[in-house]
């Protein structure tokens, strides 16, 4: 085991009362005989959280916060990346990467209030979510101590992890004591899933591990329509149901749920390098990132639309990296936002086995101009006048290829 060290007076760790952050408690007791204060953050995991309370106590801490930050995590985190429509390498929803900033943030001010002059994850040395704490950490303390047990202790295997908490007499979980098939990170947004038989990229997900979404196969045999109102960028109702931002997230996540809507297979490129390879439910997190570009559709300028397009694979970089508080996404996030102002009106989606498409849009600010776009006889549009227009945009291609006969 690691030899006794100092120069840490008090620690805030991220504490979810599972196995592992419970074995970091006490080893940070025993490595740094230090004081411990635990935050566990409830962000819509769908756990309840006073067993943790409990586990704490049990094991001698003393301040502890167990805080619910449902609705600062869409209103704050989840609605501005919505706005920029962020997918990761085209696909992924960034689930899992938009909630590190916010759990981060909190142990800071936990920190600040408690007088802590250390922070503590439980994130491995082979993953991004280390990298997305510790940024965020430097970021809004740049003199905080940051104590990462993976990258420190010796405790590398499950068996050398039970083999501690036995010893330590740590309770755990009957499930913990055989090989899961997965590990699991759930928030309100989405749930992902990691690790042993999905770390084989041609092993189909087990249809058991899904927790979100019914299988589309067993989904209803009727669709369903269902609508989401917009005001400046940012859902506000289904269904003419004015909603919080969490309550219309997890509104959207119950109606995409049952008709089998946001499963996502994906093999990403971590920020540390390598492949892996996940599972991510993400049902009402689909339907708002449809719903918002097909409101932005009617509503944003040509050329606005296709700067934020080119800008998205940036931004969603950002986010997946850890750069949620770094000046670049900040100054993007000022430019996003300018462009929502307009953002206002009802997309209207059909769901049926799996599938979710747009089948209408309307608002009040729309530039679809019927009398501008019509087949049918028009006064507006004079026809003519795209002769010089093409005839301008193709003198460079003329030039060009005359120039090839020289």
């Amino acid at each position: 085991m690691t030899a006794k060290k100092s120069g840490i007076k008090k620690v805030v760790l991220a504490y979810s009362g599972g196995l592992d952050t419970s074995i970091i408690l006490r080893w940070l007791q025993d490595t740094y005989a230090c004081e411990v204060v635990t935050f566990t953050a409830d962000i819509g995991q769908g756990e309840e959280l006073e067993p943790a309370r409990k586990k704490a106590e049990m094991m001698g801490i003393r301040e502890i916060y167990i805080d619910d930050l449902k609705e600062e995590f869409v209103a704050d985190f989840v609605y501005p990346m919505m706005r920029a429509n962020a997918l990761y390498e085209g696909v992924y929803l960034l689930g899992t990467s938009i909630a590190r900033p916010l759990i981060a943030k909190r142990q800071i001010e936990i920190a600040r209030q408690t007088g802590a002059d250390a922070v503590c994850h439980g994130a491995t040395g082979k993953g991004n979510d280390q990298v997305r704490f510790e940024l965020t950490y430097y970021a809004l303390n740049p003199a905080i101590k940051v104590i990462a047990p993976w990258r420190e202790w010796d405790l590398n295997s499950r068996t050398k992890l039970i083999d501690y908490a036995e010893k330590h007499q740590i309770p755990i979980a009957k499930d913990k004591r055989g090989e899961a098939p997965y590990s699991m990170d759930a928030n309100l947004l989405h749930i992902s899933y990691e690790g042993k038989a999905l770390e084989d990229p041609w092993h189909e997900p087990d249809e058991d591990i899904w927790r979100l979404t019914v299988s589309p196969e067993m989904a209803p045999d009727q669709p369903e329509y269902l609508e989401v109102d917009f005001v400046g960028g940012d859902a506000v109702a289904v269904n003419g149901e004015k909603l919080s931002p969490g309550k219309l997230l997890a509104k959207l996540n119950e109606i995409a749920g049952r008709h089998g809507v946001g499963r996502l297979d994906l093999v990403e490129n971590r920020f540390v390098g390598m492949k892996s390879r996940g599972a991510y439910e993400t049902p009402g997190g689909t339907l708002l990132h449809m719903a918002h570009r097909a409101v932005e559709s009617l509503t944003l300028d040509r050329e606005a639309a296709h700067l934020k397009d080119s800008l998205m694979p940036r931004y969603a970089e950002l986010i997946y990296y850890g750069f949620w508080f770094a000046p670049e996404r900040l100054a993007l996030q000022a430019l996003i936002d300018k462009t929502q102002e307009r953002v206002t009106g009802t997309a209207r989606l059909k769901l049926y086995k799996g599938q979710a498409r747009v089948v209408g849009r309307k608002s009040p600010h729309s530039l679809y101009r019927l009398d501008y776009v019509t087949f049918e006889e028009d006064s507006v549009y004079d026809q003519h006048d795209a002769e010089g227009f093409i005839k301008l945009n193709a003198l460079r291609l003329r030039l060009g290829k005359m120039a090839e006969g020289k």
